[in-house]
This record gives C-alpha cells, sequence and structure tokens, in this order.
C-alpha cells in the first residue's frame, strides 16, 4: 500500500521566493567576499615544483608486488585483465621455472589512456600481485606510447617508499624484511 507524504503548505513569502532568493544570494555573497579579503587563507601548491600529497588508499599508478629474488608475485592467472572494465591489461604468460609456480608473465602492459583507475584488477588479484598505491596521481606524456606501462616500469619501485606496517612491500628486495622473506623463499616456505 503506498504512504501518501502530504506536501507542506508554504507560507505567502516563501511562495513568492523573494525571500528565498534573498537568502541564497547572501550565502553566496558572504562566500566570496569572504574569499576576497581571506587571499592568504587560499590552500594552494606549487604545482610543478611542489607534489601534491595524496592519501595512501588513493588509485594511483599499477604497481606490480615483487618476491624476495626480485622476480613478480604475478602468476599470469589473467584474473585482472578479466575483471578489467576497460579492457586496458594485457598479459602475455609462459611457463615458470620455479616448480612451484606454473605460470609468469612475459608481457605485462596496462594501457593507462584506457584505464578507468577502479581498482577491479587490484581486487580480482589471488596473490596481491597488482597494486594502485603509488601515489603517482599526476601523469602527463608527449605521445600515446609513453601511457602504456609494461612490466619493468610496473616493477621500479622501493620499498622505502611504503609504510613499515605494508609488510608485503618490505619482503621486496631492499626492504626491511627482505632476508628473512628472502630465506623463506629460498626453503620453498614462501607462498
Amino acid at each position: 500500500m503506498a504512504k501518501i507524504v502530504p506536501r507542506p503548505q508554504l507560507t505567502f513569502w516563501e511562495q513568492v521566493y523573494f525571500v528565498e532568493i534573498f537568502k541564497g544570494l547572501t550565502v553566496t555573497i558572504a562566500h566570496a567576499v569572504r574569499n576576497l579579503t581571506g587571499i592568504t587563507k587560499f590552500p594552494t601548491l606549487n604545482y610543478p615544483e611542489e607534489a601534491p600529497n595524496l592519501p595512501r588508499d588513493y588509485r594511483a599508478r599499477h604497481r606490480l608486488m615483487k618476491r624476495p629474488d626480485g622476480t613478480p608475485r604475478c602468476v599470469a592467472c589473467f584474473m585482472c585483465s578479466t575483471a578489467c572494465p576497460a579492457r586496458c591489461i594485457n598479459i602475455i604468460a609462459e611457463e615458470s621455472p620455479d616448480k612451484h609456480i606454473e605460470k609468469r608473465p612475459v608481457r605485462f602492459e596496462i594501457d593507462l589512456l584506457l584505464c578507468v583507475f577502479c581498482g577491479y584488477c587490484v581486487e580480482a588479484c589471488p596473490c596481491d600481485a597488482i597494486r594502485m598505491d603509488t601515489r603517482e596521481g599526476v601523469m602527463a606524456g608527449d605521445n600515446r606510447a609513453e601511457f602504456i606501462i609494461n612490466k619493468e616500469t610496473m616493477m621500479d619501485w622501493k620499498p622505502k617508499d611504503y609504510p613499515a606496517a605494508d609488510l608485503q612491500s618490505q619482503k621486496a628486495p631492499g626492504g626491511s624484511l627482505h632476508a628473512e622473506a628472502l630465506e623463506a623463499f629460498k626453503s620453498g616456505t614462501y607462498h
């Protein structure tokens, strides 16, 4: 059964709308005066010289996670490319020489001009091989080819750029947990 919601009865001045228009203009003019008189309070950034401080969970450029030996964690399962609504991920797989891993990517490319930065690839990855936490939100280039990032570009990151609480990043070469992770990796207990 439908519920009938009664309309509120407007007063004469509300029906004329002049008072309501005046209230709206008062708010607009107050903002304009405050912005014109308090110009030193504007949060500005000297953009090319200063990079914006993006939050850690901002969906930025992709990166591939590294195993302790420096190879990508990706097992070429194609889950990320399947989940991608823009179809911007291109993977070519080969057989892996490591007996614990069936496949590895020979080529892993993402076309950033097609990417909608939705994060579905990160969510679909079963082995936490791809992340979008580089905080590189501003990307510029001279031609379209510069926006197609490959496996080497996505693996070009340093563990010191990520917090110590990010254990998976710290297990990569150069990280604070790399020695223990490399030992576990060589013994076969690392996954």
